[in-house]
């Protein structure tokens, strides 16, 4: 069963939502559902194919994410899933002249990396970046000491204890959720107390790292448990297998998949969406926000 997070019901029938602190990065306050568009910098990525490894088609494909609706950008030189070692070097060469490029050229963006590595998170945030975006789950726990340093945003993701660009065999926890709350919670905590801005951070149950499609089902179930910790609650479930598998499509055919996800991650409180179509995204969130919206008649019904 699935409950908004943050309303309550006022015996008058009035829509009480819950306060909740404003996202803050790269100086400005990000909207209440914002987008995070994807653009891999790679040659290999699961989604496009290489389709924007190369310099002028990464740039490219930023530019349309911004004219989509994107609020944050967020650049990836390295493949999540298995495949060829990608080493310190080369990530650099693929993410930071970018960063440094989409920086001039679209001065209101957030800009995210998704890097594991501290000493690539160095490298961006000094040439623009404005969330480091660790997918891994703190496995370089130097990371969010730069964030702090650098003044920028970390998201402090789940990914069950996995080394980076590994998938899971056999995995098992007595409550995913569980494991994910205590883990995301700590990551925060700990970025927190090293110095990170606490709204300039966000948690990531990271659906399918570390995780089957069972787990990655039941933690969009029970969202609102990872909401209802007051962090803002990154949601990155873009065209991932545990849809495919779920409705039996492949990566080609997860676009309704995907939107539904999306909507029911709306419902239930998370407050930034990466995905690899940003327009598609922001049109269906802003009709999940719409019909959140009781007429002015209505009354409010028993939880």
């Amino acid at each position: 069963m699935l409950r908004r997070a943050g309303v309550r019901c006022r015996p008058g029938g009035e829509d009480d939502r819950l306060p909740s602190e404003p996202l803050r990065l790269g100086g400005r306050d990000l909207p209440r559902s914002a987008i995070m568009a994807v653009v891999n910098r790679t040659p290999d990525s699961f989604y496009d194919r290489g389709a924007t490894y190369a310099f002028d088609a990464a740039l490219a494909a930023v530019d349309r994410a911004v004219a989509g609706g994107a609020d944050i950008v967020d650049i990836g030189g390295v493949k999540a899933g298995p495949g060829d070692e990608v080493g310190v070097a080369e990530e650099l060469r693929r993410v930071v002249d970018l960063v440094a490029a989409v920086r001039s050229r679209h001065p209101g963006v957030v800009i995210s990396v998704d890097t594991w590595r501290a000493e690539v998170g160095a490298a961006v945030a000094a040439a623009g970046a404005d969330l480091l975006n660790d997918t891994w789950g703190g496995v370089d726990p130097e990371l969010a000491a730069v964030a702090a340093e650098h003044g920028i945003g970390l998201v402090c993701a789940h990914a069950g204890g996995q080394r980076p660009r590994t998938r899971p065999h056999r995995i098992a926890y007595a409550d995913v959720v569980a494991d994910v709350l205590r883990h995301v919670v700590a990551e925060a905590e700990r970025a927190a107390a090293l110095g990170v801005p606490r709204n300039a951070i966000l948690i990531d149950p990271a659906h399918d790292f570390g995780k089957n499609t069972r787990h990655s089902l039941e933690i969009t179930r029970r969202l609102a448990e990872l909401t209802d910790t007051g962090w803002p609650v990154l949601v990155a479930v873009s065209n991932k297998d545990f849809i495919g598998e779920t409705l039996g499509q492949p990566v080609e055919k997860r676009g309704v998949g995907t939107l539904a996800v999306l909507g029911v991650s709306a419902w239930l409180g998370a407050r930034v969406f990466r995905v690899h179509d940003a327009d598609a995204a922001r049109r269906a969130l802003a009709a999940v926000a719409a019909l959140g919206q009781p007429p002015a008649t209505s009354r409010c019904r028993a939880r």
